[in-house]
């Protein structure tokens, strides 16, 4: 009975990590307007996917302090089918946030986002390990 048991947490453990979805992991974003960039964990948030700014970084690369540290950089994000994803993005240099267009493509994935008609793109964020 103990060995089934065993058997059984170990095929729910990979059935789990099986479902995940491609875009969680960890992703550095673009460098922002004043050329830092951040490191975003996307994880399931619901039946949703949220980013949360992990680390930040400043212009020539090296971390530092950010009151965004903890916060959810994207967020209501779903799969669209084909890499694409819709949700909301949070831009912490202009303190906005964007209704969110994302595409999924291998270790990139191209950022942009718009609020009252307005769009901007966030640039290519790269898969970091």
């Amino acid at each position: 009975m103990k060995r089934i048991a065993i058997i059984a947490a170990f095929s729910i453990g990979f059935a789990t990590a099986a479902f995940a979805d491609p875009l969680e992991g960890m992703w550095r974003t673009a460098p922002d307007d004043n050329g830092d960039s951040g490191l975003i964990e996307v994880t399931p948030c619901g039946d949703a996917l949220c980013g949360t700014l992990v680390r930040a970084f400043d212009s020539s690369g090296a971390e530092r302090a950010s009151d965004n540290i903890g916060r959810h950089i994207i967020s209501e994000t779903r799969p669209r089918g084909d890499g694409a994803y819709r949700g909301k993005i949070y831009s912490p240099d202009r303190d906005k946030t964007y209704s969110s267009r994302l595409r999924l493509n291998g270790d990139t994935l191209p950022v942009s986002g718009c609020v009252f008609g307005i769009c901007r793109d966030g640039g290519t964020w790269q898969r970091s390990n």
